[in-house]
């Protein structure tokens, strides 16, 4: 006999437990259905996703880590803390780790028992439209829905012939697990995964080599922020080549062996023990059977939704990695939640100009909105107001004066566009970014807010004071 329920959330990743506890708020009987290959002691779903099982959570953990044990093994002397060489045990790091991944998955299934969302084990896939909505195909069950939200995220994007192992040639999964700290680590890609992971591991020892194949640094974030992490992470230490095109890649005994031509076309080549690949992601489609009932899928092959997340057939949605849009885990909860609302007959909202975006090096570098070279581009006449951290108190008490927080602001208006942080807390600060742009703030809305005294706000207050050419402290 088959189940039956209100909604069926396919995927059971962030914007996929989001939208199942969401739907079961607001009264729907909803199931979630995952089939995630990621180890669980005893055999069970795992959920969260890539984000919270390979993804965000373990990688800040580790970044963490890391970064506690470069402070001991350089900046303690500075400040009259003795504590001698420090060591790095690593398997009770990744034990740490695993332990915050196990709490966190551990903690959804609390989440849905609580919202009274069934759980089914099985890859979820579409066998026909039915009379009143879905029959679908969960492992072995049949399960009948009226309403069905795909959110299946997406995997590690693999370049032609280098194969993975995640033994020497990695990708995310892989490189959060290394048993050593490698003494030569290869990272192909300078996006977001390659130079966090590539920062966890060269603060623990490893001469890292990271070669990206665009012209340009970070080129989605504003050039100045760009130029700026480019320089700080390259005294950091990290060796970053662009413009490379990658050859052939060999494995042997010693570890992997990268050959390349660099921007300028000379042959190179990189021996190192291990390899992370890091050139994006791609939508999981596979397995839905998208073809058999006609859903449409784009050229990159992501589902295609419109502004609401409705796909192309009648209640059938799409949240997440596996659509348009930014693959964020915050990205795909606020799309889950819209369409958990929209079903209901709410007015589900998402403002795709009012997303974060966050890399959590150190510094770490956050965004929102428009960089300058979109406003450019675009004919937008802006003003722009920048500070840096050395004039901050609390930045120079914290020996993290590197970096700057930049607001750019309509000329006629003064409503803020964008906002661009590279330095100490980015990730929080840019909140108070997203805050004036969803509310379509002006910069003088924040210059003429209290801001506490010593923060590091302050230092976000004082652009806004600079787009009026006004600031006190700089």
């Amino acid at each position: 006999m088959s189940k039956q329920f209100d909604v069926l959330v396919i995927g059971g990743g962030p914007g996929g437990y989001a939208a199942a506890i969401r739907a079961a708020q607001l009264g729907f009987k909803v199931a979630c259905c995952e089939s995630n290959p990621y180890a669980d002691p005893k055999g069970e779903p795992r959920l969260g996703g890539t984000c919270l099982n390979v993804g965000c959570i373990p990688s800040k953990a580790l970044l963490h880590t890391s970064h506690l044990f470069e402070e001991a093994g350089h900046a303690f002397a500075e400040q009259g803390i003795s504590v001698g060489t420090p060591k790095i045990e690593v398997g009770k790091m990744l034990a740490r780790k695993n332990g915050i991944v196990d709490q966190l998955t551990g903690g959804i299934k609390g989440l849905f028992k609580k919202n009274k969302v069934t759980l089914i084990n099985g890859h979820g896939s579409f066998v026909k439209q039915a009379p009143d909505g879905w029959e679908l195909k969960v492992g072995e069950e049949t399960v009948l829905a009226k309403q069905v939200i795909v959110s299946t995220g997406s995997k590690a994007r693999h370049l032609p012939g280098i194969p993975v192992d995640n033994k020497v040639i990695c990708d995310n999964v892989g490189a959060l697990d290394f048993d050593t700290v490698p003494k030569k680590l290869a990272v192909i890609g300078a996006g977001v995964i390659g130079l966090e992971l590539g920062s966890v591991w060269r603060r623990l020892g490893a001469e890292v080599t990271v070669l990206e194949g665009l012209p340009e640094f970070l080129a989605a974030a504003d050039q100045d922020v760009a130029k700026e992490a480019l320089k700080l992470l390259t005294k950091q230490g990290l060796k970053i080549s662009l413009g490379v095109k990658i050859g052939e890649v060999k494995t042997g005994k010693k570890g992997v062996s990268i050959a390349y031509t660099d921007k300028d076309g000379a042959a190179q080549k990189l021996d190192a023990d291990r390899l992370i690949v890091s050139v994006g992601r791609v939508p999981n489609t596979d397995g839905l059977n998208a073809e058999a009932v006609g859903l449409k899928l784009n050229e990159r092959g992501q589902i295609e939704v419109d502004g609401h997340g409705r796909t192309n057939l009648p209640g059938v949605w799409a949240v997440g990695d596996v659509v348009r849009g930014p693959m964020l885990a915050h990205k795909a909860m606020e799309e889950a939640v819209a369409v958990a609302e929209t079903i209901a007959g709410q007015a589900g909202h998402i403002n795709f100009d009012a997303i974060p975006y966050v890399l959590y090096t150190s510094p770490e570098i956050a965004w929102v909105g428009k960089t300058e070279q979109e406003l450019k581009a675009a004919g937008v006449a802006y003003k722009a107001g920048k500070i840096p951290f050395a004039f901050n108190g609390r930045a120079m008490g914290m020996a993290a004066t590197d970096g700057f927080v930049k607001i750019l602001a309509d000329a006629a208006t003064d409503r803020v566009l964008g906002v661009h942080i590279i330095g100490a807390g980015a990730s929080d600060l840019i909140a108070e970014g997203v805050v004036a742009i969803e509310f379509s703030a002006a910069s003088e809305d924040l210059a003429r807010i209290c801001h506490a005294h010593p923060t590091l706000s302050e230092v976000l207050h004082e652009a806004a004071l600079a787009v009026d050419k006004r600031p006190l402290h700089a």
